[in-house]
């Protein structure tokens, strides 16, 4: 099964931070990884945040909540 990352961020944006979580906890893909530490930082965990970073391999973002959603919003196909 693959993510549907457009939900996951739709969702997001939309403020339904559980549903958008529930989602994406179970992928493992490097987009998915990357959206669930945005996730954690919208929820101001950034340890998490880090970790899923890190398992998307990337690092904690130094941009706003806004260009990271922009960013992720971008990597769709």
């Amino acid at each position: 099964m693959t993510c549907d990352h457009r939900k996951v961020l739709d969702l997001a944006k939309a403020g339904d931070w559980e549903e958008a979580h529930a989602l994406v906890q179970v992928h493992g893909d490097v987009l998915s990884c990357q959206i669930h530490g945005y996730l954690h930082r919208v929820e101001g965990d950034l340890g998490n945040a880090r970790y899923w970073y890190s398992r998307g391999n990337s690092s904690l973002p130094a941009n706003t909540l806004d260009e990271e959603f922009t960013r992720l919003y971008t990597q769709l196909p």
